[in-house]
């Protein structure tokens, strides 16, 4: 039973509680290579490269664009946050199991935290402690260790009694070394770049599944 001790929940927003299938994100993806293509005077092609070069080096398009850019980073998430959030649907299944978890459930993404609340309104799940988007930690975006401690330290949460649960694998490394239990939820991906179902995730992924709500389910 490895989440018997867990006492804090802690869970990514895209991809991860809602099905990659609502296809969200692929409006908010859309909407970073026209702010790319605006901001930085570059054709779509180009806009589109960066956009998927930072986010795989970075973290975060956002990243790396404030890096080598200095842009500013409050227009760039009221812009590519501006989507039709009608696609999702409510979750009540998803929604009862985050319910029956005990203890302390947390959101933390690397979106913004205006833009998580509409998702999980939308979603009809919560309430959770807390919301942490990429404003709260600092604008350092996982996988930055700075992005947890942020989360971490404004708690006084015990790592060593947490889950995490992610879409990207990469942002689960952090985690397992500081002692939580981790979960990749879908095949996973690297970025931009979807990964295969027999892809070899490192000893960091702890658990993985395909069903969040079933998952959750068989812990309670």
């Amino acid at each position: 039973m490895p989440f018997r001790h867990v006492t804090t929940w802690i869970f990514d927003l895209d991809n991860t509680l809602y099905p990659p299938e609502a296809a969200l994100f692929q409006q908010i993806e859309t909407r970073m290579t026209a702010h790319v293509t605006r901001v930085l005077g570059v054709d779509r092609a180009e806009a589109d490269r960066l956009r998927k070069h930072y986010w795989r080096d970075y973290g975060t398009t956002l990243a790396g664009l404030m890096a080598e850019h200095r842009i500013d980073p409050h227009a760039y998430l009221l812009d590519v946050h501006d989507i039709d959030f009608s696609v999702l649907s409510p979750a009540p299944a998803l929604a009862e199991a985050i319910a029956a978890l005990p203890g302390r459930k947390i959101v933390h993404t690397n979106a913004d935290s205006t833009y998580a609340s509409r998702v999980l309104d939308r979603l009809g799940l919560g309430p959770f402690e807390a919301i942490y988007g990429i404003e709260e930690v600092g604008f350092h975006p996982k996988p930055d260790a700075r992005a947890y401690a942020a989360v971490i330290d404004a708690h006084g949460l015990d790592p060593a009694q947490a889950a995490m649960f992610e879409d990207d694998p990469r942002n689960l490394d952090v985690p397992a070394r500081l002692g939580m239990q981790t979960v990749l939820v879908g095949s996973g991906r690297h970025g931009p770049d979807e990964l295969p179902l027999d892809h070899e995730h490192g000893a960091h992924v702890h658990h993985r599944t395909r069903d969040l709500a079933a998952f959750l389910r068989s812990l309670v």
